[in-house]
């Protein structure tokens, strides 16, 4: 089966990366969580994608000039919907917290591809671990030089790069990372980029798939996951593409042994 990533949370629901889109994303039984992690002045891991708190904040400056506690009082909420107003940055913490007794898996991005964060792989590392969710998260990032960094805090990590141009075999690219995950555009791929994958054990999560046909077209190719805005949409889409996988099976086995259903 092909899991479902919320992006930054349910994030056509609810202002993204907010406890409110995660929530959002937890109830339309999405399977995972991604969201984008970057540091305070203080170093504390937060929750937010953009560099500058502008877009989602109103706030002048950058997410690394504020401390976790300033950073606390800026409303990441009303932007998207007065219904929202009040919403806070979260730190990781708060989400690891919040995740620890539910089902779900979690994408934790490094979003230090702009702004460097020095350090910020092992401190998202061991608050992972401290919190016994490390067999739950993968990690990715457009900076590949972070995810190699974080093999060095700890081999076993499951990390995988995140890409938007179309790589030639790219698979091997991943194997050169020791990474056994890739997460690229859902553009870059075809049938043969998938093939390849597979045939060399790498697992696939495109993003950000939010047209039902792609939708359809990744499940019926068996991809690991996929990275979606919209997790009850792609539900609906998963539950009508396994109805016809089955149907199909059901019909093959007809057709071989009309006698092998009774």
């Amino acid at each position: 089966m092909t899991y479902i990533f919320a992006h930054r949370g349910s994030s056509k629901s609810a202002p993204e990366n907010t406890m409110a889109a995660f929530r959002k994303a937890l109830e339309e039984k999405a399977d995972g969580i991604e969201l984008d992690v970057q540091l305070s002045k203080d170093k504390v891991p937060v929750i937010i994608h953009d560099e500058s708190l502008k877009r989602t904040t109103g706030t002048k400056g950058f997410v690394g000039e504020y401390t976790v506690e300033e950073l606390k009082r800026l409303d990441a909420g009303k932007w998207f919907s007065q219904k929202f107003k009040g919403e806070k940055i979260p730190t990781l913490e708060e989400v690891l917290i919040w995740l620890q007794p539910t089902c779900l898996y979690l994408n934790i991005e490094f979003k230090n591809n702009v702004l460097p964060y020095y350090g910020m792989e092992k401190i998202v590392h061991d608050l992972v671990c401290h919190y016994g969710l490390q067999d739950r998260v993968i990690y990715s990032s457009f900076n590949h030089y972070s995810l190699k960094e974080l093999k060095k805090v700890n081999p076993r990590v499951d990390i995988a790069p995140l890409y938007s141009s179309g790589l030639y075999e790219p698979w091997k690219y991943a194997k050169s990372m020791t990474a056994e995950s890739a997460h690229p555009h859902w553009r870059t791929l075809n049938q043969a980029i998938l093939k390849g994958f597979k045939k060399h054990g790498i697992r696939v999560r495109p993003y950000t798939v939010n047209d039902t046909k792609k939708m359809k077209w990744m499940f019926e190719n068996d991809v690991e996951a996929i990275i979606t805005d919209t997790p009850e949409i792609a539900r609906s889409v998963r539950a009508g593409t396994h109805q016809s996988k089955t149907a199909k099976f059901i019909n093959t086995l007809q057709k071989i042994n009309p006698k092998s259903l009774f």
